[in-house]
């Protein structure tokens, strides 16, 4: 008996829909019968026939697939890859509209998830740079790159499908190759296609299969400063001396104002490289930011706010809402290559800074000693082991707690000790203001919000950075 198969429901397609508005996580919105429909890659005024993709109950997501009329409020993409690369989804909005959507998107998770109504919020700090505002990226080699619709309706065959450039988004083995990325000074174009031109016209340089886990290249690391310096960072799959060897030279003599090259061989299943080796192959295992006089080492593994010049204004905030007189014990919280805590030393008593990362506390050590800084104290470990009663007693109990959480917001026990710890002022950096209203209201009955003041770090996304005065109450 023929077995029986269920045909997949053909899923509609909206003509003539009037997109509205833009989402919290940067996806455009219409509304068709009282149902909300998720949409990227168009404008609010924009008049589109819709496929739907995805069809719930109280939602629907969608494509837009013929374009009726574009909104008067639209800007021209400026790079060849919009629409295909997972960066940079709102270079079709201009970028003063982009601001208006962000600072909206924080005040409604303030007030819909955390039910708080700040005293003050004060306007948005957009970001000067626009483009090639970024001090970090990641390239991924691929050997089964990711083709274009245009590129598949051709029909013609590909005879190259080596790729080296960024995922796809959702989809772990499949990368688009770029030719020109607007996040990076262009010494980061030129480096990675340079790389590429190299392994390709050289033989013995395959191109990683992330499915099948083979090849030679893997990844490719740049971090550029705004003093100069540039690291580059090789990730092979497997030993090769003479050809790693013969890249590297190469790069080398290419670009003479690379100031650290270093390469890493990474065997494992995934591509991070937080706990392997990286090894120098010419010039120093660091490079050196600059920030208000102060310096900062940057290793590979380092993490360091990746919009150099905004940091220095979201800084400059957390250390203007802490209301530091000279005389204050500081708590900063996740503090990473403890950049803040070394940023508000010179107005604080002592910062004591907490961080997970053994190697990025060993970087703020030294950061301190690079600044001449002696009134820092860092530890190593999970914030919710090393933060409670205990560590109180031993080192005090802060007067101002400056917090800078990942995107996951802070854990239930470091909230309970903070709250415990009674400072008088929290400064509450975050960059999911989700997250960070949920915090907030758990805070609510113990601190009142007096101010908040949105930063864009990051054009053309619907990423935002938020930070929070909280005063007890």
């Amino acid at each position: 008996m023929k077995a029986l198969t269920r045909k997949r429901k053909q899923l509609p397609l909206l003509e003539k829909v009037l997109i509205t508005d833009i989402a919290a996580e940067g996806k455009a919105i219409a509304k068709v019968d009282e149902k909300v429909v998720f949409v990227p890659f168009v404008a609010p005024g924009d008049v589109v026939d819709i496929q739907i993709t995805r069809k719930k109950n109280s939602y629907a997501e969608g494509k837009a697939v013929f374009i009726h009329s574009l909104s008067e409020r639209r800007s021209r993409p400026f790079c060849e890859h919009f629409g295909v690369c997972g960066g940079c989804k709102w270079q079709h909005i201009p970028y003063e509209d982009q601001i208006k959507y962000k600072h909206k998107q924080v005040i409604d998770n303030l007030t819909r998830i955390g039910k708080i109504e700040p005293e003050e919020i004060l306007p948005i700090m957009g970001s000067e740079k626009t483009v090639f505002y970024r001090n970090k990226l990641e390239y991924t080699f691929s050997d089964k790159r990711w083709l274009t619709e245009e590129q598949i309706r051709s029909g013609e065959a590909v005879e190259d499908m080596n790729g080296l450039g960024f995922h796809i988004p959702g989809m772990f083995d499949k990368v688009l190759d770029i030719r020109k990325c607007w996040l990076q000074d262009d010494v980061s174009n030129r480096v990675r296609m340079a790389v590429r031109e190299y392994c390709l016209t050289h033989e013995g340089y395959p191109f990683f299969d992330l499915r099948n886990q083979e090849g030679l290249m893997r990844t490719l690391l740049i971090r550029t400063t705004s003093t100069g310096e540039l690291m580059v960072v090789v990730v092979f799959y497997r030993e090769d001396r003479q050809r790693r060897e013969a890249l590297l030279s190469h790069l080398a003599e290419r670009f003479p104002e690379i100031t650290s090259l270093q390469y890493v061989i990474n065997g494992k299943a995934n591509d991070t490289i937080t706990d392997q080796d990286v090894i120098v192959y010419r010039g120093k295992d660091h490079i050196i930011e600059q920030m208000e006089g102060l310096s900062f080492k940057i290793s590979p593994k380092s993490f360091y706010q990746t919009n150099s010049e905004q940091a220095c204004n979201l800084y400059g905030i957390a250390r203007e809402f802490a209301g530091l007189t000279g005389e204050e014990l500081v708590y900063d919280l996740y503090t990473g290559t403890g950049t803040i805590a070394n940023f508000v030393s010179r107005r604080a008593r002592k910062v004591i800074g907490i961080e997970y990362v053994p190697e990025a506390i060993e970087d703020a050590k030294v950061n301190s000693a690079l600044n001449h800084i002696d009134n820092t104290l860092f530890f190593a470990g999970d914030m919710k082991d090393i933060l409670n009663e205990n560590f109180l007693s031993e080192h005090g109990r802060p007067d101002v707690i400056i917090t800078d959480p990942p995107r996951a917001g802070m854990h239930g026990d470091v909230i309970r000790t903070i709250l415990s710890a009674a400072p008088k002022r929290i400064v509450y950096v975050s960059c999911n203001p989700a997250t960070q209203a949920r915090d907030l209201q758990l805070m609510a009955h113990q601190y009142t919000v007096k101010k908040v003041q949105p930063v864009d770090m990051f054009p053309h996304t619907h990423h935002v950075e938020n930070v929070v005065l909280l005063e007890i109450l």
